[in-house]
């Protein structure tokens, strides 16, 4: 077995964790590489102990039979940065808050490794959207890909923007409104959630759009295609406006048009069978709970 491991370095309550992990793979004779800055981290704790490393540019290839990623959900967004399209089969230890996608109870570390020897999961392939705008490729390079969503918003005003936006070069409409959230099925129960977009299962073949904060009060959240190429143009009261792959931002002058689709190759997701997508729904999101009951 092969595992890579990465986390948050200021989250200090991974490392025991993270240390039985550690011993649950020893027992499996692993070969265990850890993110360079995370080892740094460990290695303070337990300087007796050496791993190999790796960074975001170098030390992963396809070989992994998993990555293991300690944080929250913003954690599996970074993880997917290191990943990208090697194959590497992600999951989530859970030390943050919420969870959707970092399922696994902290406390229930030991038990990666033990169920996937007994091959209690599935592999799910999570898609992705990509920036396709030469003119940001010096801020993103070639992390122009997002696994929750891609958002453009207003920057330096409180006025509202205007977001002119296409369907496979076919006019849609024009969201007068903070901004507008293109989700993966994955970051439905992301941002998209919050501002009153639809939950999807992971395997749904679509992309949402929710306009964030809309005037227009007809203005909703639209289900459309994953195979719909998207085109966005905004304008407003300020010169720039903000564009965000998950976690990254950059500022981009109004008027330059935006391309969105469906990135080429998707993030594989570990789902244990015990902790599957509507388990998670069911805990995380209180559904059936009742005071009544």
């Amino acid at each position: 077995m092969k595992v890579a491991i990465y986390g948050q370095t200021y989250q200090d309550n991974a490392i025991e964790y993270l240390i039985e992990l550690l011993d649950e793979l020893e027992k499996e004779a692993a070969e265990v590489v850890i993110e360079k800055d995370f080892y740094e981290l460990y290695h303070k704790v337990e300087p007796s102990n050496i791993f190999t490393t790796f960074t975001l540019h170098e030390g992963l290839d396809a070989s992994f039979d998993m990555f293991v990623s300690f944080g929250g959900d913003g954690t599996i967004l970074r993880a997917t940065t290191f990943v990208r399209n090697l194959g590497i089969p992600i999951v989530g230890v859970n030390t943050g808050r919420l969870g959707f996608l970092s399922t696994f109870k902290k406390e229930d570390v030991r038990k990666v490794v033990k169920e996937f020897k007994q091959g209690a999961f599935t592999i799910v392939e999570r898609s992705l959207v990509q920036l396709n705008t030469k003119i940001l490729d010096v801020e993103f390079g070639d992390l122009n890909f997002a696994l929750n969503e891609i958002t453009v918003s207003r920057k330096d005003t409180t006025s509202m923007i205007t977001v002119e936006t296409y369907l496979n070069d076919e006019y849609l409409t024009s969201y007068w409104a903070d901004g507008l959230i293109i989700s993966t099925p994955t970051g439905s129960t992301g941002y998209s959630l919050s501002c009153g977009g639809p939950v999807i299962v992971p395997t749904a073949k679509s992309l949402v759009l929710t306009p964030i904060a809309p005037h227009n009060l007809n203005a909703r959240p639209l289900v459309i295609s994953d195979e719909t190429v998207i085109r966005l143009k905004v304008s407003g009261r300020e010169e720039n406006h903000l564009v965000s792959l998950d976690s990254r931002i950059a500022s981009l002058e109004n008027g330059e048009e935006i391309t969105i689709s469906k990135a080429p190759f998707a993030i594989r997701m570990i789902e244990y069978t015990s902790e599957s997508f509507l388990k998670t729904l069911r805990n995380k999101l209180l559904w059936g709970e009742d005071r009544r009951n």
